[in-house]
């Protein structure tokens, strides 16, 4: 099982993305990927909506999510949200274990 959060963050004037990029740039976002139990941690942006970013953040179950919620880079991301007065909004999906099935599969280009 995994656990994946579609975070939002929404702003004006490109601040959602001088988020993003500053997440990167400073190391914070690399640093969330080698906590253990991070699966996915990725930035983009959707075309019709220049003023949001949204984060798939995946874990590989809720007790490495609630860790990485209790360590001190929550306190980094807290700032730089407020720093770019950010407001979010969420969804949270857990896997299927059965996967993608063979009556969706018939839709992927490989």
């Amino acid at each position: 099982m995994s656990i994946t959060v579609h975070l939002y963050y929404s702003g004006k004037n490109g601040n959602a993305r001088r988020f993003a990029e500053e997440m990167e740039r400073g190391g914070t976002a690399a640093a969330i990927r080698r906590v253990p139990g991070n699966e996915l941690y990725a930035y983009f942006q959707p075309l019709e909506d220049p003023e949001t970013i949204l984060l798939i953040d995946r874990w590989t179950d809720q007790a490495a999510l609630d860790a990485h919620h209790a360590s001190p880079m929550m306190q980094t991301i807290a700032a730089l949200r407020d720093k770019y007065d950010l407001h979010m909004r969420a969804e949270r999906f857990v896997s299927d274990e059965g996967g993608i099935p063979p009556s969706d599969q018939k839709y992927l280009r490989k």
